[in-house]
């Protein structure tokens, strides 16, 4: 096969696979070499599994007709991989293998993906970055904390990868980075075997280069096949453009004037959404509740290293310990009638359209950009897509997320697949 595997689609390569036209073996290859090509400057990967071409065999031995036959994927080094260390971009955690992989990878191996290795997170998947640069402009950030993860999918190395959100860690890095993003609904996906830093947030995320591709793959690893029935078309949604809680960079906000039409011309009635108050309070209740679960989560490490912890993250460990449980248990109280209220509202418009960041990449490798934007959203538990395709005139990325309930996720790909089209024919957004 002549084209190279980072320039198929994610059903094209599997395809390949099937047929015959090329081995799982020669697409891992032709992977491993487009990883090493730009890892020099990119700073993705963590580490490489050396046991690529024994997976790949394996596939062709015996899984050769799976849904994800041949796919290669990298995985966020918050993610166990077994014969890897899972270090959580942090000097304290161990150096040593794991024994077992996390059940998303157990997951994506029974589907026939391959492990290429491990990606590059933020410290505990906070706020302190590790190495890795915008594919598009290496001076600026790729965001975090599935930094690694995103940069790798939007340069083409790897198709795709394993991200994880508490805050807006995969959204904002897959719109910094101008890739495809999901955030999977809390709840829906067993996170075992993944180092979490608050149990009522942690999710699990998947970041492909396409929308296309994000279907592909989620139909294979929630229903384990890649054809799902086609779901109830969306006739309204709603577009909310962040309103009080945060004021848009001026391209974004050039953005957001586009998708009312945008959306009107995939057939679907575009109103705003007036919901001011609840996102103000989801989104600092939001820090309650990270805050006080994270000082619980990551005790042992506060307690046994906090003069090797970042002030980042040691900040948010000493906050958490200060909030009253009464506080914490208010904050949840809140996050559910809020829940109640927006489930009323999205029967009959299924869908929220938004920034998936303030602007485009920062420029700077010193710090990921602000979460605000996704906090809302993460509390509620709510899937997210993020949608790539528009580019301001210096050739950075901004994304768009859609929000909706858990249950109707192929109403938000199938919405996410029409408007990306849309978003690579605009015209680049003045800087």
């Amino acid at each position: 096969m002549s084209t190279r595997a980072s320039d198929l689609s994610l059903g094209e390569q599997v395809g390949a696979v099937r047929t015959g036209s090329v081995t799982a073996e020669d697409l891992a290859t032709q992977v491993r070499r487009a990883i090493e090509l730009r890892e020099p400057e990119l700073g993705a990967w963590v580490c490489l599994s050396s046991t690529t071409a024994e997976q790949a065999r394996a596939v062709d031995r015996g899984l050769g007709s799976a849904p994800l036959a041949g796919l290669s994927v990298g995985v966020k080094d918050l993610i166990d991989v077994a014969g890897m260390p899972t270090r959580a971009g942090s000097t304290v955690t161990s150096p040593n293998a794991v024994g077992t992989d996390a059940a998303c990878v157990s997951r994506l191996r029974s589907l026939g993906a391959i492990v290429q290795g491990k990606t590059v997170t933020t410290e505990f998947g906070y706020f302190t970055p590790g190495p890795t640069r915008n594919p598009h402009a290496l001076d600026h950030t790729p965001g975090g904390s599935s930094s690694g993860s995103a940069a790798a999918v939007a340069a083409g190395t790897v198709p795709l990868a394993l991200g994880t959100q508490t805050a807006g860690s995969l959204t904002r890095p897959a719109s910094y980075c101008g890739a495809a993003g999901m955030v999977l609904a809390h709840g829906t996906t067993d996170m075992s075997g993944i180092t979490g830093l608050s149990e009522s947030l942690d999710s699990l995320g998947l970041l492909t280069r396409s929308v296309a591709d994000l279907r592909f793959v989620h139909n294979a690893f929630g229903h384990g096949h890649s054809e799902v029935p086609a779901s109830e078309p969306v006739t309204r949604g709603l577009v909310w453009n962040a309103g009080a809680l945060h004021p848009v960079e001026p391209p974004m906000s050039a953005l957001l004037a586009h998708v009312p039409a945008l959306l009107e011309e995939i057939g679907v009635k575009a109103e705003p959404l007036d919901w001011d108050d609840h996102v103000q309070t989801l989104s600092e209740d939001h820090v309650t509740v990270m805050s006080y679960e994270a000082a619980r989560a990551r005790a042992h490490e506060f307690d046994e290293h906090a003069g090797a912890l970042s002030a980042p993250i040691r900040d948010l460990l000493e906050n958490g310990r200060r909030i009253a449980g009464t506080e914490y248990a208010a904050a949840l109280t809140r996050r559910d009638r809020s829940r109640e209220l927006l489930d009323a509202i999205l029967v009959s418009a299924p869908i929220i359209v938004g920034p998936a960041a303030l602007g485009p990449a920062p420029s700077g490798l010193s710090a990921t950009g602000s979460p605000i934007l996704s906090r809302p959203w993460q509390l509620l538990g709510l899937p997210v897509v993020v949608v790539p395709g528009a580019r301001t005139s210096s050739g950075l990325p901004l994304g768009l997320q859609i929000v909706g309930l858990p249950g109707h996720e192929d109403r938000l790909l199938d919405v996410g697949e029409k408007l990306e089209v849309l978003l690579r024919e605009l015209p680049e957004i003045a800087v």
